[in-house]
Parts: structure tokens; sequence; C-alpha cells
């Protein structure tokens, strides 16, 4: 066959390698201006390894995409030669809208780019069929949408309890929705027109903690959380382990020595039947507590002297921390961020969880970052997890 002539003069076509090592520098780059913004862009070099052209086009690329600007006050550096102008997050422009679903409610948030929650809204379950509570969901995002006229949404982040296959947007199982096989994805989709990026709120989590939180970048993180549904997540050096679809963290079913908790599997003493909130709501009822049937009213009566509660919330996360020490003991993290209602409220009962975990790890075991907004950022973070690793990805249209 005849060979094609080449132009001396034509541009080498693009290589799937020169995208992707845009794209990695684009995303290391977004990284440190979030971490150490406002950052000249010489630093941004110094912390990277990145040239300084390199950072120069990249920084101009991700201003081009509204993402970061030039600090209002620029640095001198040692008093002389030209000021450094500093780059910091553009967090004034954009938005992403997040959405956690729990069993007995959702929660609906709006999140700037620091993850920082702007609005947000909790929509109780008068029933919990997938189309009719995500299109409360998509109504209740709109509504705070309409409330921040000029901020742009780049996209909704989904998060969910159970068993979620993030590739393909779909509740596999959850068992105490009853959902099974839902199209989270394309149902909210259609509904708000915006895209959609769906997760398990555990990893949707650690992405938050990775991201604006305690954890920060690199190093391997577990978090364990504990509410109706028990899961957990892992990532090391920046990435979360999800498994074949997305199966990853599952331990609702792992055996919990001396449990006595009827399990829906046909077991006793599972993990998630032994700690869910449900198990104790039930417990602190039958001891007598008021307003036993929210674990917050549990909380409230504990803080207000309530000796049966503040026991019951003890003991729930002293069982916390046998799991965290089981998980600690096989993957073996630098850090484990636990979410559970008495952990984060009251230090005895973070004490009685270090105290499980075994005292040679007990520090590396810390409450969530995210206390009073945990579930909005949860649903956040997993569209901001978007913007953060593919920044080149972003448009005015969405993400």
């Amino acid at each position: 066959m005849p060979r094609t002539a080449v132009s001396p003069s034509a541009p080498p076509v693009p290589r799937a390698a020169d995208s992707d090592r845009r794209r990695t520098s684009a995303r290391v780059v977004l990284r440190t201006v979030l971490e150490h913004g406002p950052v000249a862009r010489s630093t941004i070099a110094r912390l990277t390894g990145l040239s300084p052209a390199s950072v120069t086009e990249h920084c101009a690329r991700l201003a081009g995409l509204g993402l970061i600007r030039e600090s209002a006050v620029p640095r001198r550096s040692g008093g002389v030669g030209r000021p450094h102008v500093p780059v910091d997050l553009d967090d004034g422009r954009f938005l992403v809208a997040g959405v956690h679903v729990a069993v007995p409610y959702t929660t609906v948030a709006l999140l700037d780019l620091r993850g920082r929650v702007v609005a947000r809204r909790e929509l109780g379950h008068e029933r919990t069929d997938p189309g009719w509570v995500l299109a409360r969901a998509a109504e209740g995002l709109a509504g705070l949408l309409a409330g921040v006229p000029g901020r742009r949404p780049l996209g909704v982040g989904v998060a969910v309890g159970g068993w979620v296959d993030r590739e393909t947007g779909t509740v596999v199982e959850h068992e105490l929705l009853g959902w099974r096989e839902v199209p989270v994805r394309e149902l909210l989709g259609a509904r708000t027109g915006l895209p959609v990026h769906v997760d398990g709120h555990a990893r949707a989590l650690v992405n938050g903690e990775r991201l604006f939180g305690r954890a920060g970048s690199g190093g391997s993180v577990l978090h364990l959380f504990v509410g109706n549904v028990v899961d957990a997540a892992f990532a090391t050096h920046d990435e979360v382990h999800h498994g074949p679809r997305s199966a990853a963290g599952a331990i609702a079913h792992l055996p919990v020595p001396g449990g006595t908790e009827p399990c829906p599997c046909g077991r006793t003493g599972c993990l998630q039947v032994e700690l869910s909130e449900r198990t104790l709501c039930r417990r602190a009822g039958a001891a007598g507590v008021t307003g036993a049937a929210d674990p917050m009213r549990i909380v409230a009566a504990a803080a207000a002297g309530d000796a049966v509660a503040r026991r019951l919330l003890v003991e729930r996360s002293r069982a916390t921390g046998r799991a965290a020490g089981l998980l600690l003991d096989v993957l073996n993290p630098e850090t484990v961020v636990v979410t559970e209602v008495g952990v984060v409220h009251f230090e005895d009962c973070l004490s009685a969880l270090r105290e499980a975990v075994g005292t040679r790890r007990a520090a590396a075991v810390v409450p969530t970052s995210f206390p009073d907004c945990l579930l909005a950022v949860a649903g956040g973070s997993v569209a901001l997890d978007v913007v953060f690793r593919d920044p080149l990805s972003v448009s005015p249209e969405g993400i």
C-alpha cells in the first residue's frame, strides 16, 4: 500500500500518554492549590516537582476553567524583585450538589470547591421507593439552587449506604431501604439535567477526609461508618479501593463474638445488627431513655445527665472499637476515621473506642472531621472527587 506523505511542518499527532500526563499534572496542581493556597506558582513547582513553565501552563488552563484565580494581594520574595502573585481556588463561582440517602431521610446540599456547605435541607421519607425519594431529592436541590443565583452547579454527587456500583451509578442492594439494582445516575440525571456521580457513603466520606479533612492526601486511611448501615472504605496513596463492581467495604455481616442480635441473613451477632442505630434505639427504649426512637435524642439525654443513655453510647463505642481493631489488624492503615454518634459527641465514647482498639494503635483513631455536616459532605464529596481527580473535564455545562 502507498504511504501517505506527512508534511514536516505538520503538528505531531497527540498521544494518549500525553493526555494522561496533562490530566495528572493538572490534578496535582489543583490539589496543591487546595492544600496550600494562596500559593505562588514557584512554590507549586517546588512542591510538585513540575517545571515552572508547566505550572504556569496548567494554572492558566485551570483559571480558564474557572477553578482557580489570582489572589488579590501579591507577595514579595525577600522584599526585592517582582512580586509573586499567588493563586487560590475560585470558590465563588461554582458549586456541586450533594445528595445523601439515609434510611429515615434524604439530605440535599450545595457545597463550594473547598467542601464547605453553602445550603442544605433534610427531606423526611414518607415512603422509600426509589423513584419517589429521588424525585424529592431533585426538587429539594432545585429549591436550594434557586436561593443562590449566579452560582453554577458542576454536577450532583450521591452517597448511599449498602452496595453501590460507582461505575454504573447503580445501587445494587440496600437492604434497609429495600432497593435492588436502582439506576440512581439515570433517574436523578433525568430529573436534574446535570451529570450525576454515585458512590457508597463510606467511600464518599474517605474522599471527603482525603480532600478536606484530617487524613489529607497520601498515606493510607480507613473510614468506618456506624449508623443504621455499618460499612467501611479504605484508601491508600490517594486511591480508594472499590473492588469488583465496587463491592469492597461490605462488613455488615462480619460476626461479632458474643453478639446476640438476630440478623435478617439468618445468623446471630452480625456487625450491622449489633451496632446499628435501630438496635441502639431499641435498647434505649427498653431501658426507659426519653426520646429513644431518635439517636440524637439519646445523645441529648446523655448530654443532659441521663446515665443510662450515656452508658449505652459508651458500650456501642467500645463495640465499634473492637470492630475497628479487627480492620486495623487486616489493613494496617496509618489513620482510622470513625463516624459514630457517641464518638462524635462525647470524649468518653472516643476513649472507650480507643481503649478497645488497643493502646498501640489508639492514637491512629480519630473521629470524623465533619461532625456538624457529615451527610451533606458525603454527598458533595462524590462530585468534588471527580472535580479534583480530573479537573480538565470540568466545564460550565457540568463534569
